[in-house]
Protein backbone atom coordinates (compact mmCIF):
# COMPACT_ATOMS: atom_id res chain seq x y z
CA UNK A 1 0.00 0.00 0.00
CA UNK A 2 1.31 3.32 -0.79
CA UNK A 3 2.07 6.17 1.72
CA UNK A 4 1.16 9.99 1.97
CA UNK A 5 5.34 10.21 1.71
CA UNK A 6 5.12 7.77 -1.63
CA UNK A 7 2.17 9.63 -3.19
CA UNK A 8 4.07 13.19 -2.34
CA UNK A 9 7.20 11.74 -3.62
CA UNK A 10 5.59 10.43 -6.97
CA UNK A 11 4.04 13.93 -6.94
CA UNK A 12 6.90 16.25 -6.70
CA UNK A 13 9.27 14.19 -9.21
CA UNK A 14 6.20 13.58 -12.00
CA UNK A 15 7.41 14.57 -15.01
CA UNK A 16 5.44 15.71 -17.90
CA UNK A 17 5.08 16.98 -21.63
CA UNK A 18 4.00 17.04 -25.23
CA UNK A 19 6.52 15.31 -27.84
CA UNK A 20 5.92 16.17 -31.38
CA UNK A 21 6.91 13.62 -33.91
CA UNK A 22 8.00 14.65 -37.21
CA UNK A 23 9.43 13.74 -40.16
CA UNK A 24 9.03 13.17 -44.03
CA UNK A 25 6.43 11.37 -45.60
CA UNK A 26 6.48 7.27 -44.68
CA UNK A 27 9.62 7.54 -41.81
CA UNK A 28 7.69 5.39 -39.68
CA UNK A 29 6.28 8.16 -37.33
CA UNK A 30 3.02 6.27 -36.67
CA UNK A 31 4.68 3.06 -36.36
CA UNK A 32 6.96 4.30 -33.86
CA UNK A 33 4.00 5.91 -32.16
CA UNK A 34 1.98 2.57 -31.82
CA UNK A 35 5.12 0.97 -30.95
CA UNK A 36 5.79 3.32 -27.72
CA UNK A 37 2.23 2.63 -26.85
CA UNK A 38 1.76 -1.03 -27.50
CA UNK A 39 -1.65 -0.24 -28.67
CA UNK A 40 -2.77 1.09 -32.23
CA UNK A 41 -3.63 4.69 -32.04
CA UNK A 42 -2.38 5.57 -35.40
CA UNK A 43 -2.96 3.75 -38.81
CA UNK A 44 -0.25 2.96 -40.98
CA UNK A 45 0.19 1.49 -44.54
CA UNK A 46 3.32 1.02 -46.76
CA UNK A 47 2.14 4.01 -48.44
CA UNK A 48 3.47 7.33 -47.71
CA UNK A 49 0.91 10.11 -46.93
CA UNK A 50 -0.85 8.47 -44.91
CA UNK A 51 -1.66 10.07 -41.90
CA UNK A 52 -3.88 13.32 -42.69
CA UNK A 53 -4.20 14.59 -39.02
CA UNK A 54 -3.00 15.36 -36.01
CA UNK A 55 -2.71 12.38 -33.70
CA UNK A 56 -2.34 12.62 -29.94
CA UNK A 57 -0.74 9.55 -27.86
CA UNK A 58 -0.37 9.29 -24.49
CA UNK A 59 2.02 7.03 -22.70
CA UNK A 60 1.60 7.07 -18.35
CA UNK A 61 3.79 5.52 -16.31
CA UNK A 62 4.38 5.82 -12.09
CA UNK A 63 6.00 9.27 -12.45
CA UNK A 64 5.67 10.47 -15.52
CA UNK A 65 3.17 11.02 -18.49
CA UNK A 66 4.44 11.51 -22.43
CA UNK A 67 2.08 13.40 -24.63
CA UNK A 68 3.09 12.06 -28.14
CA UNK A 69 1.98 14.33 -30.51
CA UNK A 70 2.25 12.47 -34.57
CA UNK A 71 1.75 14.59 -37.35
CA UNK A 72 1.27 14.21 -41.46
CA UNK A 73 4.96 14.13 -43.04
CA UNK A 74 6.84 17.46 -43.72
CA UNK A 75 7.45 18.16 -47.35
CA UNK A 76 7.56 20.72 -50.32
CA UNK A 77 4.07 20.47 -51.10
CA UNK A 78 2.34 21.11 -54.19
CA UNK A 79 -1.41 20.25 -53.91
CA UNK A 80 -3.51 22.40 -51.83
CA UNK A 81 -4.62 19.27 -50.06
CA UNK A 82 -1.17 18.21 -49.17
CA UNK A 83 -0.27 21.66 -48.67
CA UNK A 84 -2.76 22.09 -45.77
CA UNK A 85 -1.17 18.84 -43.82
CA UNK A 86 2.21 20.00 -44.12
CA UNK A 87 0.71 23.57 -42.32
CA UNK A 88 -1.36 21.70 -39.86
CA UNK A 89 1.84 19.45 -39.02
CA UNK A 90 3.61 23.10 -37.95
CA UNK A 91 0.88 24.27 -35.90
CA UNK A 92 0.80 20.71 -34.18
CA UNK A 93 4.21 20.83 -33.03
CA UNK A 94 4.50 25.19 -32.19
CA UNK A 95 4.00 24.37 -28.62
CA UNK A 96 5.89 21.23 -27.64
CA UNK A 97 8.48 20.88 -25.37
CA UNK A 98 10.50 18.31 -27.22
CA UNK A 99 10.47 17.62 -30.94
CA UNK A 100 11.52 13.64 -32.59
CA UNK A 101 12.94 13.71 -35.49
CA UNK A 102 12.45 10.80 -37.42
CA UNK A 103 14.59 9.16 -40.30
CA UNK A 104 13.96 6.13 -42.24
CA UNK A 105 18.02 5.56 -43.03
CA UNK A 106 17.22 2.73 -45.87
CA UNK A 107 15.48 6.10 -47.92
CA UNK A 108 17.15 9.75 -47.52
CA UNK A 109 15.17 12.25 -49.15
CA UNK A 110 17.54 15.41 -49.14
CA UNK A 111 14.43 17.67 -49.93
CA UNK A 112 12.33 16.76 -47.10
CA UNK A 113 15.65 16.25 -44.71
CA UNK A 114 15.79 19.94 -45.97
CA UNK A 115 12.09 20.50 -45.28
CA UNK A 116 12.21 19.96 -41.87
CA UNK A 117 15.43 21.49 -41.03
CA UNK A 118 13.82 24.66 -41.99
CA UNK A 119 10.85 23.72 -39.16
CA UNK A 120 13.02 22.65 -36.78
CA UNK A 121 15.22 25.77 -37.11
CA UNK A 122 12.40 28.04 -36.43
CA UNK A 123 10.71 26.34 -33.72
CA UNK A 124 14.25 26.77 -31.42
CA UNK A 125 13.03 23.34 -29.57
CA UNK A 126 15.27 20.98 -28.21
CA UNK A 127 15.28 17.86 -30.57
CA UNK A 128 16.21 14.04 -30.60
CA UNK A 129 17.46 12.59 -34.08
CA UNK A 130 15.79 9.02 -34.20
CA UNK A 131 16.96 6.94 -36.83
CA UNK A 132 14.55 4.30 -38.09
CA UNK A 133 14.58 1.33 -39.69
CA UNK A 134 17.86 -0.02 -38.54
CA UNK A 135 16.88 -3.28 -39.41
CA UNK A 136 17.08 -3.53 -42.56
CA UNK A 137 20.82 -2.09 -42.92
CA UNK A 138 24.29 -2.93 -41.56
CA UNK A 139 25.17 -1.57 -38.29
CA UNK A 140 28.25 0.01 -39.44
CA UNK A 141 26.26 1.43 -42.43
CA UNK A 142 24.93 4.04 -39.67
CA UNK A 143 28.12 5.94 -38.00
CA UNK A 144 28.26 8.10 -41.45
CA UNK A 145 24.79 8.77 -41.39
CA UNK A 146 24.48 10.10 -37.53
CA UNK A 147 28.04 12.32 -38.20
CA UNK A 148 26.16 13.68 -41.45
CA UNK A 149 23.53 14.40 -39.58
CA UNK A 150 25.00 16.01 -36.48
CA UNK A 151 26.36 18.49 -38.14
CA UNK A 152 22.66 19.66 -39.68
CA UNK A 153 21.70 20.42 -36.67
CA UNK A 154 22.48 20.35 -32.04
CA UNK A 155 20.44 17.34 -31.69
CA UNK A 156 20.24 16.77 -27.54
CA UNK A 157 20.80 13.33 -28.84
CA UNK A 158 20.78 10.67 -31.57
CA UNK A 159 18.98 7.21 -30.91
CA UNK A 160 19.03 4.61 -34.02
CA UNK A 161 15.39 2.14 -33.58
CA UNK A 162 13.78 -0.14 -35.40
CA UNK A 163 9.98 1.13 -34.41
CA UNK A 164 8.91 -1.89 -36.24
CA UNK A 165 10.12 -4.47 -34.13
CA UNK A 166 10.80 -2.02 -31.12
CA UNK A 167 14.49 -2.28 -31.14
CA UNK A 168 15.72 0.92 -29.35
CA UNK A 169 12.83 2.39 -28.47
CA UNK A 170 12.97 2.11 -24.14
CA UNK A 171 16.27 4.27 -24.79
CA UNK A 172 14.44 6.59 -26.90
CA UNK A 173 11.83 6.51 -23.87
CA UNK A 174 14.66 7.19 -21.54
CA UNK A 175 16.25 9.78 -23.35
CA UNK A 176 12.95 11.67 -23.51
CA UNK A 177 12.63 11.39 -20.30
CA UNK A 178 15.90 13.42 -19.26
CA UNK A 179 14.64 16.44 -21.55
CA UNK A 180 11.19 16.81 -19.91
CA UNK A 181 10.61 19.11 -16.96
CA UNK A 182 8.28 18.57 -13.86
CA UNK A 183 4.55 18.95 -14.60
CA UNK A 184 1.16 18.03 -14.13
CA UNK A 185 -0.80 14.77 -15.68
CA UNK A 186 -2.83 16.20 -18.50
CA UNK A 187 -4.98 12.95 -18.77
CA UNK A 188 -5.92 10.06 -16.52
CA UNK A 189 -3.75 7.30 -16.36
CA UNK A 190 -6.13 4.75 -18.71
CA UNK A 191 -6.13 7.68 -21.39
CA UNK A 192 -3.68 6.39 -24.37
CA UNK A 193 -5.97 8.62 -27.37
CA UNK A 194 -7.86 11.39 -26.93
CA UNK A 195 -9.33 10.88 -30.56
CA UNK A 196 -12.98 10.52 -30.91
CA UNK A 197 -14.98 7.56 -32.36
CA UNK A 198 -15.53 9.20 -35.10
CA UNK A 199 -12.36 9.98 -35.76
CA UNK A 200 -11.46 6.72 -35.00
CA UNK A 201 -13.91 4.81 -37.61
CA UNK A 202 -12.88 7.41 -40.28
CA UNK A 203 -9.07 6.36 -40.39
CA UNK A 204 -9.73 2.68 -39.95
CA UNK A 205 -11.87 2.78 -43.37
CA UNK A 206 -9.49 4.92 -45.30
CA UNK A 207 -6.28 2.91 -43.66
CA UNK A 208 -8.21 0.00 -45.47
CA UNK A 209 -8.49 1.71 -48.78
CA UNK A 210 -4.87 2.66 -48.55
CA UNK A 211 -4.21 -1.21 -47.96
CA UNK A 212 -6.33 -2.29 -50.70
CA UNK A 213 -6.93 0.44 -53.68
CA UNK A 214 -3.94 0.79 -56.17
CA UNK A 215 -2.57 4.34 -57.51
CA UNK A 216 -3.96 7.68 -57.00
CA UNK A 217 -7.24 6.13 -55.81
CA UNK A 218 -6.54 6.24 -51.90
CA UNK A 219 -5.13 10.18 -52.35
CA UNK A 220 -8.27 10.77 -54.13
CA UNK A 221 -10.52 9.69 -50.91
CA UNK A 222 -11.63 11.48 -47.68
CA UNK A 223 -14.02 9.39 -45.26
CA UNK A 224 -16.63 11.08 -43.10
CA UNK A 225 -18.88 9.87 -40.28
CA UNK A 226 -22.80 11.33 -41.23
CA UNK A 227 -24.04 10.02 -38.44
CA UNK A 228 -23.56 7.35 -35.36
CA UNK A 229 -26.07 5.92 -32.59
CA UNK A 230 -23.95 4.53 -29.39
CA UNK A 231 -25.73 2.09 -27.47
CA UNK A 232 -23.84 0.15 -24.57
CA UNK A 233 -23.62 -3.25 -26.67
CA UNK A 234 -23.07 -1.94 -30.21
CA UNK A 235 -22.73 1.04 -32.79
CA UNK A 236 -24.31 2.25 -35.54
CA UNK A 237 -22.78 4.56 -38.08
CA UNK A 238 -23.50 6.29 -41.60
CA UNK A 239 -20.06 6.74 -43.11
CA UNK A 240 -19.15 8.49 -46.55
CA UNK A 241 -16.52 7.68 -48.55
CA UNK A 242 -16.12 10.87 -50.80
CA UNK A 243 -13.76 10.79 -54.52
CA UNK A 244 -13.18 12.92 -56.59
CA UNK A 245 -14.25 10.99 -59.68
CA UNK A 246 -17.00 9.10 -61.12
CA UNK A 247 -14.48 5.92 -62.11
CA UNK A 248 -13.07 6.30 -58.49
CA UNK A 249 -16.47 6.10 -57.29
CA UNK A 250 -16.56 2.48 -59.52
CA UNK A 251 -13.19 1.26 -58.21
CA UNK A 252 -14.02 1.80 -54.41
CA UNK A 253 -17.99 0.08 -54.66
CA UNK A 254 -15.76 -2.32 -57.29
CA UNK A 255 -17.32 -5.22 -59.31
CA UNK A 256 -21.34 -6.44 -57.81
CA UNK A 257 -19.85 -3.96 -54.20
CA UNK A 258 -17.07 -6.21 -53.51
CA UNK A 259 -14.58 -4.15 -52.81
CA UNK A 260 -16.04 -1.51 -50.62
CA UNK A 261 -17.69 -5.05 -48.57
CA UNK A 262 -13.85 -6.13 -48.54
CA UNK A 263 -13.18 -2.79 -47.00
CA UNK A 264 -16.06 -2.78 -44.77
CA UNK A 265 -15.43 -5.90 -43.12
CA UNK A 266 -11.91 -5.27 -42.44
CA UNK A 267 -12.10 -1.95 -40.78
CA UNK A 268 -15.63 -3.59 -38.42
CA UNK A 269 -13.60 -6.50 -37.59
CA UNK A 270 -10.69 -4.32 -36.33
CA UNK A 271 -13.00 -1.63 -34.84
CA UNK A 272 -14.81 -4.46 -32.63
CA UNK A 273 -11.65 -5.79 -31.13
CA UNK A 274 -10.75 -1.63 -30.52
CA UNK A 275 -14.24 -0.96 -29.39
CA UNK A 276 -15.10 -3.60 -27.65
CA UNK A 277 -18.65 -3.53 -29.14
CA UNK A 278 -20.53 -4.98 -31.97
CA UNK A 279 -19.68 -2.33 -35.31
CA UNK A 280 -22.66 -1.75 -37.69
CA UNK A 281 -21.21 0.14 -41.01
CA UNK A 282 -23.14 1.66 -43.32
CA UNK A 283 -20.77 2.76 -46.13
CA UNK A 284 -21.50 4.92 -48.58
CA UNK A 285 -19.86 6.30 -52.18
CA UNK A 286 -20.48 9.81 -52.99
CA UNK A 287 -17.93 12.16 -55.79
CA UNK A 288 -17.13 15.35 -55.25
CA UNK A 289 -15.45 16.81 -57.49
CA UNK A 290 -11.75 17.24 -57.06
CA UNK A 291 -12.11 18.14 -53.31
CA UNK A 292 -8.59 17.58 -52.67
CA UNK A 293 -8.12 21.32 -54.55
CA UNK A 294 -10.85 23.04 -53.46
CA UNK A 295 -10.52 25.15 -50.39
CA UNK A 296 -14.47 25.08 -49.29
CA UNK A 297 -14.44 21.15 -49.78
CA UNK A 298 -11.80 20.64 -47.67
CA UNK A 299 -13.03 22.74 -44.96
CA UNK A 300 -16.33 20.54 -45.20
CA UNK A 301 -14.57 17.47 -44.80
CA UNK A 302 -12.66 19.10 -41.57
CA UNK A 303 -8.80 19.62 -42.66
CA UNK A 304 -8.69 23.08 -41.60
CA UNK A 305 -9.13 21.84 -38.63
CA UNK A 306 -6.50 19.60 -38.61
Amino acid sequence: MESDSDRYEQDRNFRSGFVGIIGAPNAGKSTLLNSILGEKVAITTPKPHTTRSQIRGILTGRNFQIVFVDTPGIHHAKKLLNQTLVKAAERAVEDVDLLLYIVDVTSRRRKEDAAVLELIKRLKKPVILVLNKIDKVARENLLPLMDEMSQMYPFVAVVPISAKYRDGVDILLDEILKHLDEGPKYYDSSTITDQSIETVIEELIREKIFLLAEQEVPYSTSVKVEDIQEYPDKIITRVVIYVERPSQKGIIIGRHGKFIKKVGTMARIELERLLNKKVHLDLWVKVLKDWSKNEKFLRRLGFFDK
